[in-house]
């Protein structure tokens, strides 16, 4: 996500160091020491003898070491002016602590006594080389080992011997073995030690990657010991470095201890994606034992850009990078008011197909911002960063591309890795991690936990949150609880596992995991899930969930939808309030209008409820069936396929049948059952059998009075079989559970029929 490693290396290091070395150690020195040498000679040649001078040398010693010596092969001195002409001259600066050799040399000198001007009438050669020996070796004798020997070349050289100024209009090349360049108009005044290189100053840098660096006017002063390179610019096949100024400040042994850039310090790169970082000024600190740099520090409104794949934008007050061994980055440090962006730009239609898959991918774009008082990056092997690190409090918020919603991320803490080409790949948070998700016209949804760990796509944006440690979820009057969760942005899912408990509107689920998505709000529950609905009102006209007391659900699987309210419990199903209990492999709950729908699946699905006899005695009552509906505010529940009803003392079959029950009012005479469903009516149809004890009832359609213990069949020629009257069948039968009454009812055309039993 950040600028690769290996362009800073090179931006900075290679640079800014060679730039120095050559301007500083070639301009200043150089034209330094020839001053003094050029100085010297006029006084002794003695330019009024008029005369010619053959193979002479002149040199200058103090402490018995020579400090310069000047060779000619001819000296020419004319009457007219007193102009005096030197030829082949060659000039050796050892320098007073013997540490130099620099030579000097060129074909024709002038010198002219009015003026005070020696004057180079061709080339001039100037090579510069260290000689750290040379106190240690005997006086003139060169160097054994020459290290980054310096040339310059330049010409109509112009020295005044009265003022000790010198200057040329011309171009002057030099040559390292790093590097070359050149310069065009160079100034220097001896009062101010003052030199400047008037204009098109540029250099080429040598190597497996070359680059060149231009400035438009440079200014090297010895109080203070500077270089002052005005527009100076780096540039490179694919790579461009520039200000509007670059200040190198030197030691006393002309090396570079500290280079400022300022003014719009900028820099530029093309490669796979197009990347430019700005600042308002650059500084660098350089070691002075290797001429490496040790930290650069870039301040004032610090940004970094780079477009492609994923869009990057990056922001700081102040941005630290610390160096070690050959100019190997190990960390970088921002700080003052942090902000890392990544954007996803749309992928054009004309080079992504228009598939499922890049559909998907659109309508999952992300957009990622990382704000921290401070963040550290850390470089592995001085080539890709590899781990990143917050200080303060921090957020990362995360936008949908295709929406407005936002998540925002806070923590104490986040550190972070890096993947394959930079690219962000997990996030860890600790302590104190919040989570908030906004969307316009819904209330905040919120997480909490001791920590998180965030995996990034590789194609960009969030694939996974993981918070652990006293995970807690709020959405609304919606919230959660468990050991751990793991959000999905991709399917908006969250997943709870570790003892999981959601409460909502008075409903309390747990279960071993637990799944909620978070734009529909539905819930799913897997494994030994329970749930109670509490905070009911009761409601007298109701009656098998009536009560204000709790309802309990059981089952192995949940579906909870959030609008309307409608749970689905799946496997093993059990729901009850108090002694009324509805069991089904699926039993689907609506909290708002207490109505419950039951079904088999090829399993029976069974509930009981209570009959009360004339005398008050309370029986159960047991009704088995395919499916089951129910509706409170009805009081209806209706049985389909195969319905069995069980009672104390007789059974009922048929293919459908709605039992009604009494209203909370009515049973409420009874206290003790005053929490029970109990049974009204029985209206049945197709196939009805009854059964009990000493008879048996057949016909096509049942309506059963609770209160009378009175059945009337209907329909199919019903029939009466009794062990001690026979059978007796009608167009209707009218019987009573606790006594032999029947009341038969038939048509003219369909006369009733009695077999009667005679005992023997």
């Amino acid at each position: 996500m950040l600028v690769p490693i290996a362009r800073l290396r090179r931006w900075f290091a290679l640079g800014a160091i060679i730039i120095t070395v050559i301007v500083a150690a070639a301009y200043f020195f150089g034209h330094w020491q020839v001053r003094k040498a050029l100085k010297a000679v006029p006084k002794k040649i003695g330019y009024e003898v008029q005369q010619s001078a053959q193979e002479f040398t002149i040199s200058r010693s103090e402490q018995g070491r020579t400090i310069f010596t000047v060779r000619a092969s001819k000296a020419v001195q004319f009457k007219q002016g007193g102009r005096t002409e030197l030829h082949d001259v060659y000039i050796i600066v050892y320098g007073r602590d013997a540490s130099r050799y620099d030579r000097i040399y060129g074909a024709d000198f002038e010198y002219d006594p009015q003026s005070g001007d020696v004057s180079a009438k061709g080339d001039v050669q100037i090579d510069l080389e260290a000689n750290p020996a040379g106190l240690a070796s005997p006086d003139q004798a060169p160097p054994k080992e020459l290290k980054n020997p310096m040339h310059l070349k330049t010409s109509g050289l112009v020295f005044n011997q009265k003022t000790g100024n010198a200057y040329t209009k011309e171009k002057v090349e030099f040559r390292v073995p790093q590097a070359s360049g050149s310069a065009t108009g160079v100034d220097y005044v001896a009062k101010g030690n003052l030199l400047t290189l008037q204009s098109r100053i540029e250099i080429l840098l040598n190597g497996p990657n070359p680059a060149r660096v231009t400035a438009t006017r440079g200014v090297i002063t010895k109080e203070p010991r500077q270089i002052v390179l005005e527009r100076p610019r780096m540039t490179r096949s694919d790579e461009k470095l520039e200000s509007e100024k670059a200040t190198f400040f030197l030691r006393d042994d002309n090396t570079v201890e500290r280079i400022l850039a300022s003014g719009d310090v900028r820099a530029d790169m093309k490669r796979r994606s197009e990347t430019q970082a700005r600042a308002g000024q650059a500084e660098l600190l350089i070691t002075g034992d290797s001429a490496t740099l040790r930290t650069a520090v870039l301040s004032g409104n610090v940004q970094i850009q780079s477009t492609g794949r994923h869009n990057i934008q990056g922001n700081a007050g102040r941005v630290i990078l610390s160096f070690s061994g050959k100019n190997r980055l190990d960390k970088i440090h921002a700080e003052a008011g942090v902000k890392l962006a990544q954007y996803q730009a749309p992928a054009p239609t004309t080079t992504v197909p228009n598939t499922a898959a890049s559909n998907a991918l659109r309508a999952n774009a992300q957009n990622l911002e990382i704000t921290a008082p401070a963040m550290d990056f850390f470089v592995q092997n001085g080539k890709r960063i590899n781990r990143a690190e917050t200080s303060g409090t921090a957020q990362i918020q995360i936008l949908q591309a295709n929406s407005n919603q936002r998540t925002i991320v806070t923590a104490a803490r986040f550190e972070f890795g890096e993947g394959e080409g930079s690219r962000l790949a997990s996030l860890h948070g600790e302590p104190d991690t919040k989570i908030v998700t906004n969307t316009p016209g819904q209330v905040d949804r919120v997480t909490t936990s001791k920590a998180l760990d965030v995996v990034f796509r590789p194609e960009g944006g969030v694939a996974s949150i993981v918070q652990q440690g006293a995970f807690a979820y709020f959405d609304g009057d919606r919230k959660a609880w468990a050991d751990h969760a793991r959000y999905t942005p991709a399917d908006q899912m969250l997943t709870l596992i570790g003892s999981p408990r959601v409460v909502e509107g008075g409903m309390t689920t747990t279960a071993r995991t637990m799944r909620i998505n978070r734009v529909s709000g539905d819930a799913f529950a897997d494994g030994d899930v329970k749930s109670t609905y509490s905070q009911l009102k009761e409601q007298p006209s109701g009656a098998l969930l009536a009560s204000s007391d709790p309802i309990h659900v059981t089952s192995r699987g949940m579906t909870a939808h959030r609008s309307p309210a409608v749970a689905v419990y799946t496997g093993g199903a059990r729901l009850w309030q108090n002694a009324n209990v509805v069991e089904a492999p699926n039993i689907q709950f609506d909290r708002d209008r207490r109505s419950v729908a039951a079904e088999g699946n090829g399993q029976p699905v069974s509930t009981v409820l209570v009959q009360v006899d004339k005398a008050g005695k309370a029986t159960p009552v047991t009704i088995t069936a395919t499916s089951l509906t129910y509706a409170d505010s009805e009081r209806k529940v209706h049985f389909a396929g195969g319905v069995l009803v069980k009672g104390a003392d007789m059974t009922i079959t048929a293919k459908q049948m709605d039992v009604l029950l009494l209203t909370r009012t009515q049973a409420s005479t009874n206290q003790s059952l005053a929490g029970e469903g109990r049974l009204d009516k029985i209206v049945a149809d197709g196939n009805i059998v009854i059964q009990q004890p000493t008879r048996r009832a057949t016909g096509g359609k049942l309506v059963y009075s609770a209160s009378e213990d009175k059945f009337v069949l209907m329909g199919g020629s019903p029939s009466i079989f009794d062990a001690e009257h026979g059978q007796i069948t009608g167009d209707s039968l009218t019987f009573y559970k606790r006594d032999d009454r029947v009341l038969v009812e038939g048509r003219e055309t369909s006369p009733t029929v009695t077999h009667t039993r005679v005992a023997r």
